[in-house]
């Protein structure tokens, strides 16, 4: 870590490559680290939706165990997993942290886990005089570790380390202020926030229309580094996405954050872009016209009125606006009910996949057939994984099916 501009760009597959080549690369970053092992540790993932991260939407369970495991290995004891969850999910009373089992896996590895949405806030300037209010943990962590995904954004252009950071924001009050002036206030964020490491979940991308409504794309790749800025720029080359059209990075540019020599680094450094460029994020005409930004402000007005809430939880409205691009989450209300997960012997051909999804490092699919299953924490990757439906799911998907539906083939088809 000498040159002034750097990155770790690692290839890994498995949750054992995960954890093995991430362990080697974290080790260099020592100088990041506390040394005091009592330090305050919050762990900031990307999780916008109750979709699992092999849709491309959320941070993977498998990476978040292994930085875990990597802080506890080396002696860390006051570790926290942070989110301040979508805030439509947040007003409908839905706990995305549960969902996702986040609150499951940390649990399990004996770390704890909050919703940034209830923190008390810290008054940061936003644009034109606006004040909102970030997570206090954000600010008085002594080693913040942002834990973004890559995915392109239908309004920001693409989301990686920089937009993560509005998950930090205190409930959707705070949430909504952002959308004023959003590429502006995302870099306010970044400026008044700025973690102090950043590693990129790019195991399953997303492409197309982002942030949630997109196409996974499997890239096996993670991204570390300390510069969120020059994070962004290296994840948009890997994408082939034009710097210029992530608005962010374009404010960024204008404000000489981004400097020249920044810039020319991230275009210099040694990448290889993926097999081809990530589908950009376009939306329906409906959503386009009205997200433009000379129009959005009038949508934005509309859209945070009393009224306008209670159509968006009426079902026919709330279909109408899945339809139209301009809401790309469902908000099912049903949760799952698990009765467990059993193995069909003769469908399984035993290729190892659900082994090498399994965050809690589960002896798959042995533990299914010998019902050893007390740590399974029910994230259902083993089974959305599977390419012989040979894992079989008791109980009721909940509010799964939707990701069944929209996501299913895809999955088991790229994983």
């Amino acid at each position: 870590m000498t040159n002034k501009y750097h990155a770790d760009i690692i290839q890994c597959r498995s949750f054992q490559e995960i954890r093995t080549r991430l362990t080697e690369v974290l080790a260099r970053y020592g100088e990041v680290f506390p040394a005091d092992r009592d330090a305050q540790i919050l762990i900031k993932p990307n999780l916008n939706s109750n979709m699992n991260a092999l849709t491309g939407n959320t941070t993977d369970l498998r990476l978040l165990a292994a930085v875990i495991l990597f802080l506890k290995e080396s002696g860390y004891r006051n570790i926290t997993i942070g989110e301040g969850t979508n805030s439509g999910f947040y007003r409908s009373n839905i706990s995305v942290i549960n969902r996702l089992r986040v609150d499951e896996l940390a649990k399990h590895y004996g770390v704890n886990c909050i919703d940034l949405n209830y923190s008390k806030p810290f008054l940061i300037p936003f644009e034109d005089g606006v004040q909102a209010g970030i997570a206090r943990e954000c600010k008085e962590a002594d080693l913040l570790i942002n834990m973004p995904k890559l995915k392109t954004h239908f309004e920001a252009g693409m989301t990686v380390c920089l937009k993560n950071l509005i998950g930090s924001l205190v409930g959707q009050e705070n949430k909504k202020k952002t959308h004023l002036s959003l590429a502006a206030n995302i870099v306010n964020i970044t400026e008044d926030c700025r973690p102090h490491l950043h590693i990129v979940d790019a195991l399953f991308a997303m492409e197309g229309l982002g942030p949630t409504k997109g196409t996974p794309v499997k890239t096996d790749t993670v991204f570390i580094g300390t510069d969120p800025y020059f994070i962004d720029l290296l994840t948009a080359r890997f994408a082939s996405c034009d710097p210029d059209k992530i608005t962010p990075l374009r404010i960024a540019r204008q404000r000489g954050i981004i400097t020249q020599e920044l810039f020319a680094a991230a275009q210099d450094f040694p990448l290889t872009p993926y097999d081809r460029p990530f589908a950009p994020p376009k939306a329906g005409p409906i959503a386009t016209f009205i997200h433009h930004p000379k129009r959005q402000k009038y949508f934005l007005a509309v859209r945070n009125t009393a009224f306008f809430n209670y159509l968006c939880n009426t079902d026919l409205f709330a279909k109408l606006l899945f339809l139209t691009d301009l809401r790309q989450d469902v908000f099912l209300e049903t949760e799952m009910e698990w009765e467990g997960l059993t193995l069909a012997e003769e469908q399984c051909n035993n290729c190892g996949k659900c082994s090498e999804y399994c965050p809690v490092d589960l002896a798959l699919p042995r533990a299914l057939s010998e019902q050893d299953m007390q740590q399974c924490i029910h994230c259902l990757y083993c089974f959305c994984v599977c390419p012989q439906d040979a894992i079989q799911f008791h109980g009721k998907l909940g509010f799964m099916e939707e990701q069944m539906n929209q996501y299913d083939t895809i999955i088991r088809s790229i994983a």
